[in-house]
């Protein structure tokens, strides 16, 4: 059964990134939200955003909220701030196999990749 996970660390502060909030959207015609979460204290969901017969083939935009979570652990940013919202786009192409998608992030840049 595939599914897809993720996880933030804030490379900032070197420590998982908690209470992150994030939506997950596919991308037909029109984005459609799919899934909304935050993250827990070890910077992850509690579950799968998606397992099962919910993942689907097709193509998706992770977005997570990242000034907000900045603004949380007291760092101060610009107004407005460099990275509001990182929005990752990405394509399931074999739903029957694990997708992570982890986001290293600072208030001033951020990588992914696809993870295991």
């Amino acid at each position: 059964m595939g599914q897809l996970t993720t996880h933030v660390l804030d490379t900032s502060l070197g420590k998982p990134a908690s209470a992150v909030r994030w939506t997950l959207c596919r991308i037909e015609e029109t984005p459609i939200a799919v899934s909304s979460g935050q993250t827990n204290d070890d910077g992850r969901n509690d579950g799968p955003l998606l397992c099962g017969a919910d993942l689907v083939e097709g193509t998706y935009e992770l977005e997570f909220q990242v000034a907000e979570y900045f603004r949380n652990q007291g760092i101060e940013l610009p107004e407005p701030a460099f990275l509001d919202r990182v929005v990752i786009r990405f394509g399931i192409a074999d739903p029957s196999v694990t997708y992570h998608v982890p986001l290293l992030v600072s208030p001033y840049g951020y990588s992914t990749y696809r993870g295991s």
